[in-house]
């Protein structure tokens, strides 16, 4: 059973840092994109960053274009994304999830096959 796990969230100050992770298993993680999503609270799913199979195409939400930055390991099949100068905005649950599609990675969640359980973050003013 494939199994996405992210880890690395917690409760962080304005203008702070963290390195989020998602390992996967039971996949074979270097055929797959990967893409990180955040939904808040009484708001729709949506797109963070995404990162095809090998790393060479990346594409951006606007919202954290110069701040985020995804990166893979497939020696590890770990993705990551390192979060900088975090706003209150930022704060969500976030999700990494996996899919077949090739370059660029996608941006729409339906287009993503496998989901983890997602990981709290939350940015204090």
């Amino acid at each position: 059973q494939v199994q996405l796990v992210e880890s690395g969230g917690g409760l962080v100050q304005a203008g702070g840092s963290l390195r989020l992770s998602c390992a996967a298993s039971e996949i074979t993680f270097s055929r797959y994109a990967m893409g990180w999503f955040r939904q808040a609270p009484g708001k729709e799913r949506e797109f963070v960053a995404a990162i095809n199979w090998s790393g060479s195409s990346t594409v951006y939400a606007d919202s954290v274009k110069g701040r985020f930055t995804v990166s893979r390991d497939n020696a590890k099949n770990t993705v990551y994304l390192q979060m900088n100068s975090l706003k209150p905005e930022d704060t969500a649950v976030y999700y990494c999830a996996a899919s077949r599609r090739g370059a660029p990675p996608p941006a729409t969640p339906y287009e993503y096959t496998y989901w983890g359980q997602g990981t709290q973050v939350t940015v204090s003013s």
